[in-house]
């Protein structure tokens, strides 16, 4: 049997064809790759920084991106090493990524250095404003958006938590990094509290272990002594020689972090940095599909944690008042 095709029936079906073989070409082709480079200041064996790259790791899976399909994420990690950071930032910037994630100040400066048109998305910076990191929070113009903890006036909060948990403190050392720009703005947000509080401040800049003992060891000497623990990269990576000293000088310490009240601290309040870092996914996610880093506001914190470790309350001689632990989010017993 001859079956006979007329020329527009044949027109149309090679029409169809044609046009259907590109979406299925397109189909069978692999996803392009995109790049995406993250510089950690701490060590590539910290847990919590483990814990927090899995956050940003997973979150970006859920929004369909996922490592070594379509995605390569670079990581670096810098062990608290300010030259190692900066050796990474140049390393990272080298390799052209589609965007970099940048955790806290000590990863973002020598980044902000290196390039001003790869993007940038950073955790763990206190008021970029204020910091002249960005020209505004609605709209940061530039290269850099992102996350920020806490504004510098949040940092008052924990004098304010020192003294309701030991009002017999009248010395106050405050931990800072004298690297890191936003610690100055931290500094100053204490220091306009303490004639409220009768407490006379110390500001003590630490960069390793070495300077860390140094400096709550000599603070410890005199009575009525405190520490406040401001968030930097050397205090995390050194959080539990900093918990392990104050408990040996029964030096009452607030820390900003909950991973230092996990690690035997007494108090800590700030953000979950977990969440952040699962927010900060989603920028990279926006940015990857085309939308640019000056159009993203950079975002606040809505939620503070307050988290009491009852154990070390007791074993340097201290009595949470109940107000405090009623306040708290959890309370490690």
């Amino acid at each position: 049997m001859t079956v006979t095709i007329g020329r527009r029936e044949l027109l149309a079906a090679l029409g169809g064809a044609a046009a259907a073989w590109p979406l299925a070409a397109r189909a069978q082709q692999p996803d392009r790759i995109r790049r995406v480079g993250v510089l950690m200041p701490l060590a590539e064996n910290d847990p919590d920084a483990q814990g927090n790259v899995t956050a940003f790791r997973e979150a970006l899976q859920k929004l369909g991106w996922t490592d070594g399909r379509n995605l390569r994420i670079d990581y670096r990690w810098g062990g608290a090493d300010s030259e190692r950071v900066r050796t990474y930032a140049t390393e990272l910037v080298g390799l052209k990524p589609d965007v970099i994630l940048a955790a806290s100040a000590l990863a973002l400066q020598p980044l902000q250095q290196e390039t001003r048109s790869i993007p940038i998305v950073f955790t763990q910076i206190s008021d970029p404003l204020g910091s002249g990191l960005v020209a505004s929070l609605a709209h940061p113009g530039g290269n850099i958006t992102g996350f920020t903890p806490s504004e510098f006036s949040i940092h008052g909060k924990l004098l304010e938590m020192l003294k309701e948990v030991a009002p017999d403190v009248t010395r106050v050392a405050v931990l800072l990094s004298p690297e890191q720009i936003p610690q100055a703005g931290m500094w100053h947000a204490i220091e306009a509290l303490a004639p409220n509080f009768r407490v006379q401040l110390t500001a003590a800049p630490v960069r390793d272990a070495a300077e860390i003992e140094r400096a709550v060891d000599g603070f410890a000497r005199e009575s009525n002594g405190g520490l406040i623990v401001l968030p930097s990269g050397p205090s995390i990576v050194h959080r539990r020689l900093i918990v392990a000293l104050a408990a040996q000088r029964r030096l009452p310490a607030v820390y900003a972090y909950r991973q230092f009240v996990t690690a035997g601290g007494l108090i800590s309040y700030g953000i979950d940095l977990a969440d952040e870092y699962r927010q900060a996914a989603s920028y990279v996610d926006r940015i990857l599909r085309g939308e640019k880093p000056s159009d993203l506001p950079v975002q606040q914190p809505t939620k503070f944690e307050l988290i009491i470790n009852l154990r070390t309350a007791k074993a340097i001689g201290l009595k949470v008042p109940p107000t405090l632990l009623g306040l708290a989010d959890e309370v490690i017993e």
